[in-house]
């Protein structure tokens, strides 16, 4: 691309302290880039380090884990300098993180519209109305139903996909630059799952925000990323656009993981023939790329 990134690390190394005293580095020589309106997939089996580099780029590293070596760089400042205000102006106004589990990255003690709320109040300088009123329109946008119960609800009073809603929600609060959304419909069954996702794809186009978007699983992302980057123990192994990786893959994990999402891939989805050798992917009847304006 011809346009300057927004996201660049270089060389990022993460290490964590074990209790015996050794240290485990779990990312080592990390490298990766991402464009202003882009969607990049970053895929990985379970322990790869995915989570790590998504905590890494707004420096929610907590110990015993560390970063000792890299650079950090989002839209050309380095985060790994920045101080700890500043990194309370660009957590939620730049950067927004969407996690896995929004049971446990909700309070379950107050109410979700609050929660939604406060990052506006603490972020945007909002009064309590304005940031409320400006709450139901966000679930609203996220399709949430009757948002004004949805508002006043605590966490464990809602579905998990509406639970999840209501983290794109407040991931959108601050109309950010940049999303990462940590593997953020694993936990949904299939029809949720992709209720969520349209809604998180739609949101993201209205805003022109750019996203991360980690998983692990290679079949969903094919369909809406414009690039993936493969990573396997603490590195990047591949990285393309989605067409050529995954109709040429080049390192023996990609065609690990196209295999799987061969083998696993649910009754009702089309595939190119070029799957049955393991240099394709399943793709989805739903063209995400149309749906997700209309959902």
């Amino acid at each position: 691309m011809n346009q300057p990134e927004l996201l660049r690390i270089e060389n990022l190394e993460i290490r964590f302290q074990r209790k015996d005293g050794a240290a485990a580095t779990v990312v080592r020589g990390f490298n990766l880039s991402l464009f202003p309106g882009e969607t990049l997939a970053l895929v990985g089996e379970s322990g790869c380090g995915k989570t790590t580099v998504a905590l890494a780029v707004p420096r929610l590293i907590a110990a015993p884990g560390q970063i000792t070596a890299g650079r950090i760089l989002f839209a050309g400042e380095n985060l790994l300098q920045a101080s700890e205000q500043r990194l309370r102006q660009i957590r939620w106004r730049e950067i927004a993180l969407i996690f896995q589990d929004p049971a446990a990255a909700l309070n379950p003690l107050r109410r979700v519209g609050s929660q939604v709320a406060e990052v506006q109040r603490l972020h945007l300088g909002l009064g309590r109305k304005a940031a409320r009123q400006r709450t139901l329109a966000l679930f609203e946008a996220a399709r949430l139903p009757e948002v004004e119960r949805c508002y006043a609800a605590y966490p464990h009073e809602l579905s998990s996909g509406m639970r999840q809603r209501a983290l794109i929600a407040m991931a959108m609060a601050c109309r950010p630059r940049l999303i990462i959304a940590d593997e953020p419909t694993t936990a949904l069954d299939v029809a949720t799952r992709d209720e969520v996702l349209a809604c998180l794809l739609r949101l993201q186009q209205e805003l022109g925000v750019s996203l991360l978007f980690i998983s692990h699983d290679l079949a969903l992302v094919a369909g809406f990323c414009d690039r993936v980057a493969i990573m396997h123990a603490g590195g990047i192994v591949e990285c393309g656009e989605t067409r050529r990786v995954l109709r040429a893959p080049q390192h023996v994990q990609t065609r690990q993981l196209l295999a799987a999402a061969q083998r696993f891939a649910p009754q009702g989805w089309e595939s190119s023939p070029a799957v049955r050798d393991g240099k394709a992917i399943w793709t989805e009847k739903m063209d995400w790329k149309e749906t997700n304006t209309g959902i």
